[in-house]
């Protein structure tokens, strides 16, 4: 019953036998259903249910207009699939892992590494695949196919490096390696010029021509320091970037094969170049700073 005092709204009095009970809006208490057969009557004003869902068969009217659709994933154009990320930094960080076997027996293995961004987060990773004879036979001058996949296991990049001689003495048979991707799509090169000084390199697009310069000093050795790479525009002139390799400690620079490097280019570069130059990185490890046995490489022009 309501309490003493409250005025409900509507007659108190008991309804006669088989008249419907009539409920006020403003009423807290059940809302009792239609009587089968009774034509469906939508809520009342003040009550606080659900609405009731459409007939069969009415037309739809489309979602509320409280909820709008999620907008489309916007995918830039002429960007390879797995490198969309790329378009959005300008430094990587390249970390080769221990590998135990080679540290303590020297038996030669297959190279792997961590592709990360300024903040170490992992974002590819790469590994080499070749034949155990092609490796401890032929040390860093070994032909390759190294795969580079995403977080989700997906090949992104494919490098490809033929057997080729290491020495400036020798201009024809220079080094050079191939970008892909995805694989089977080539985006660029990347090709050692004939110096007798210093390590110059030509980074190329799909086409061979010429897109960018490095060069190196004329002794690439970390000797408790850095190595910078400078990266120039085709034509030379003021540096727009670099590949260092960092020097990892004494320890490590002696008795392992970890080598770390950083790339800085261009936020705006075109991406098929950022991977051509994360290609460039690993060709100047085995070419200069990849462990042969248990002797650390430290070549340089004149080998």
């Amino acid at each position: 019953p309501p309490p003493v005092g409250f005025h409900m709204g509507y007659n108190q009095q008991q309804p006669h036998p088989g008249q419907p009970v009539m409920y006020h809006p403003g009423y807290g208490g059940p809302m009792p259903g239609p009587r089968y057969g009774a034509p469906q009557m939508g809520p009342s004003p003040g009550y606080g249910g659900p609405m009731p869902g459409p007939e069969y068969g009415a037309p739809n009217s489309g979602p509320p207009a409280a909820i709008s659709p999620a907008p489309a994933a916007v995918v830039p154009v002429g960007v390879p699939p797995g490198l969309e990320y790329l378009t959005q930094i300008d430094q990587i960080l390249i970390h080769q892992k221990v590998e135990l076997l080679e540290a303590f027996i020297g038996f030669e293995t297959n190279n792997q590494y961590e592709i990360k961004n300024s903040l170490g987060q992992k974002i590819y990773k790469a590994k080499e695949k070749n034949d155990c004879c092609t490796r401890n036979c032929c040390g860093a001058l070994r032909s390759f196919d190294m795969k580079i996949k995403d977080n989700m296991d997906r090949e992104v990049i494919r490098l490809i490096r033929p057997f080729r001689c290491a020495s400036c003495w020798c201009p024809c048979c220079l080094q050079e390696l191939e970008v892909q991707a995805p694989p089977g799509t080539t985006i660029g090169y990347v090709s050692q010029d004939w110096n007798p000084c210093v390590p110059k390199f030509s980074i190329k697009g799909a086409n061979k021509e010429t897109v960018m310069k490095l060069e190196g000093p004329c002794f690439a050795c970390n000797c408790c320091g850095d190595v910078n790479f400078k990266l120039t525009g085709k034509d030379g002139g003021k540096p727009i970037g670099r590949i260092s390799k960092q020097w990892s400690g004494l320890i490590k620079e002696v008795f392992t094969d970890t080598d770390n490097f950083g790339i800085q280019f261009p936020m705006d570069l075109d991406v098929k170049m950022k991977a051509v130059l994360m290609g460039t990185c690993f060709l100047i490890d085995f070419m200069f700073f990849e462990k042969v046995g248990n002797t650390k490489q430290r070549n340089t022009v004149f080998s």
